[in-house]
C-alpha cells in the first residue's frame, strides 16, 4: 500500500509523521503563530490525507515556540482580508473551511496547548476533541474589542463545551483566564507543568496508538449525533457504527486477548 507523504504548502504549517500520531504544528512564531491565510489554508489538505492513511490514529495540533499556541488571526492581513465585504465572505469562508475539517475529521484529534491561545486559537482548539495544556497557558476570545462577528459554528463549539452561561461570560467580556480556570470551565481537558506536557501528550499518543480505531471512531461519531438537534439525530447511522465495531476483527482479537490475559493488537478492521 502507498501511503501519503505529509507535505505542507506552506512552512508555517510543519507537519510530522511519529507512529501512528500525525503532529500539525503552527509555525510563525515572530507572531506569536498568529493564523495568516496559507495557514488556515493548509489544514485541511492535511486532513482530507491523513483521513484514509490507516496509520494515522490521532492528530495532535500544537504551536511552534514556547509562547502560543496560537494568538488569533494575523491582523496584518485584515486591512486586505476583511475590510471590505467581498473580502470578509473569503476569509470567513477559508477559516471555516479550515475549522470545520478539524471539528469533522473522523479520527480523533488533540490540542497541545501552551502559553496564549487567543481568538482563532480558541476556534482551532474547540474544533479538537481534546485539549491539553501546559499551566503557562492563557485563554481569551477578544472579538468583542475587535468588533468582529462570530460564526455560528464557533460559538456552538463553544456553547456546547462549556454551557451557555461561561460562554457568554468569555465572550461578553473578552477576558483572559488561565489553564486552571478553564479547566475549571471545561475548555480544557487537563492541565501539565510545562516540564510534564510531554510527558501527559505521550499519555495520549500511546492510548491512541494501543486502542482499538473502529471503537474510538464510532464513539466520536455517536458524541458528534448526541450534539445535534434531536429531529437531526441519525440513530441508523449509531446502531450501524456500534454494530460495525462487534463484527469487527477488532472485537474478535480483543476478546481473545483478554482471556489470554496479553495485549491486543488493534488494526482498524
Amino acid at each position: 500500500m502507498t501511503h501519503p507523504t505529509y507535505a505542507s504548502t506552506t512552512e508555517r504549517v510543519q507537519t510530522w509523521l511519529d507512529g501512528s500520531t500525525l503532529h500539525i504544528r503552527f509555525n510563525n512564531p515572530a507572531r506569536h503563530n498568529a493564523l495568516s491565510v496559507d495557514m488556515w489554508e493548509a489544514v485541511p489538505p492535511l486532513l482530507r490525507l491523513a483521513q484514509d492513511d490507516d496509520r494515522v490514529r490521532l492528530v495532535v495540533f500544537s504551536g511552534a515556540g514556547e509562547k502560543a499556541f496560537v494568538s488569533g488571526a494575523d491582523i496584518s492581513q485584515f486591512e486586505d482580508m476583511r475590510a471590505a465585504r467581498e473580502a470578509v465572505t473569503r476569509y470567513e469562508a477559508m477559516a471555516e473551511e479550515a475549522l470545520m475539517s478539524i471539528h469533522d475529521f473522523a479520527k480523533p484529534t488533540l490540542a497541545c496547548i501552551r502559553g496564549w491561545c487567543i481568538g482563532g486559537g480558541v476556534n482551532v482548539a474547540i474544533s479538537c476533541d481534546i485539549r491539553i495544556a501546559a499551566d503557562d497557558a492563557v485563554f481569551s476570545i477578544p472579538a468583542a474589542r475587535l468588533g468582529l462577528g462570530y460564526r455560528y459554528s464557533a460559538m456552538k463549539n463553544l456553547v456546547d463545551l462549556i454551557g451557555p452561561g461561561a460562554a457568554k461570560d468569555l465572550f461578553f467580556t473578552a477576558r483572559r483566564i488561565d489553564a486552571a480556570e478553564a479547566k475549571a470551565l471545561g475548555l480544557v481537558t487537563r492541565v501539565a507543568t510545562v516540564a510534564g506536557l510531554d510527558a501527559l501528550l505521550a499519555e495520549y499518543t500511546r492510548a491512541l496508538a494501543d486502542n482499538a480505531p473502529l471503537t474510538v471512531a464510532a464513539g466520536k461519531a455517536i458524541t458528534r449525533e448526541i450534539l445535534k438537534p434531536s429531529p437531526e439525530l441519525d440513530q441508523a447511522l449509531c446502531t450501524a457504527l456500534i454494530r460495525g465495531c462487534f463484527e469487527s476483527a477488532d472485537y474478535t482479537e480483543g476478546r481473545t486477548a483478554f482471556m489470554q490475559k496479553r495485549k491486543p493488537v488493534f488494526t482498524g478492521r
